[in-house]
């Protein structure tokens, strides 16, 4: 059965990406938005009987919806096999009910995937547990990897977690590239405010990342760079998954550190790392 590989407006160089690793074509889809702000979205290409991979991350309302259309024409004009693809899942932080009353968002955009499509991959999600509102045939890739491939062609030497409930990923990476790794502790006081706890690092003379899922405000990592620097370290450069960059973060960043960039799951000019082969792999080995 043929494949054919379709994105949406979050995603158009990922998805190019993606489908050349897949050794396919990409297709965007056909989308305006009318004056009154609703959206039409069209499906370019015959996907009658054919397995289709839609690729969109949902970084913003707008793109949630698309999504949501996108999936539902690909059902009504007879696609076969649907894998959808999230990059960055937006609302993944709300994964449960922290204040009575509260709305699950995540579960619920979780059950609406669920009936449009037959598989999902996520990139570095916050909460994989979300993936029980989905069932089977559902995944989430980390990109150990690829971070790992790019920090080593920049020369770390060190690589540290914000936090330590984090620590894992930069563990992984760390094995992967055979350097020396550690974390910081700290307390998140609100949204924007966290509390960061000193602590005795063996960074002096190194080239240090500061690696995380994401990088909202750029406080955490404004805050862990000044403890680096403080210790001895050379150079401290931040690499997330999924660079939001809000508000202040990219005046703060350029102050803080010698150099930020992120994965393009969230596409910007910041977008250094591409997890383009990490997500063909997967559907090459676990998907199609």
């Amino acid at each position: 059965m043929s494949m054919k590989v379709l994105y949406g407006t979050s995603s158009p160089k990922l998805g190019v990406g993606v489908a050349d690793a897949l050794n396919t074509n990409a297709f965007a889809i056909e989308h305006r938005v009318f004056p009154d702000g609703e959206q039409y979205v069209r499906i370019p290409t015959d996907i009658k009987g054919e397995d289709v991979i839609f690729i969109q991350s949902t970084s913003s309302d707008s793109a949630i919806l698309e999504t949501f259309f996108v999936l539902d024409a690909l059902q009504e004009n007879g696609a076969g096999r649907i894998t959808v693809v999230i990059p960055y899942f937006g609302y993944g932080r709300q994964d449960k009910v922290f204040i009575e009353g509260e709305a699950v968002s995540a579960r619920t955009i979780i059950r609406v995937l669920s009936n449009l499509s037959d598989s999902l991959i996520t990139v570095d999600i916050h909460a994989p547990h979300v993936f029980e509102w989905y069932g089977d045939n559902s995944m989430n890739i980390i990109p150990y990897r690829s971070i790992a491939d790019k920090l080593s062609e920049m020369g770390i030497d060190f690589v540290l977690s914000p936090d330590k409930g984090a620590l894992h990923r930069v563990k992984s990476v760390a094995d992967i590239m055979d350097i020396p790794f550690d974390h910081l502790d700290k307390t998140r006081l609100s949204g924007t405010d966290v509390e960061m706890v000193e602590k005795s690092l063996d960074v002096s003379g190194k080239r240090v990342a500061i690696v995380d899922d994401i990088i909202s405000t750029g406080g955490t990592i404004a805050r862990a760079s000044e403890m680096l620097k403080k210790s001895g370290a050379k150079d401290v450069y931040a690499v997330c998954t999924h660079g939001l960059f809000i508000g202040p973060a990219i005046e703060r960043l350029k102050k803080a550190t010698d150099g930020f960039m992120s994965t393009d799951t969230i596409e910007s000019e910041y977008s250094k790392i591409s997890v383009a082969e990490e997500i063909a792999r997967t559907l090459r080995e676990k998907m199609l």
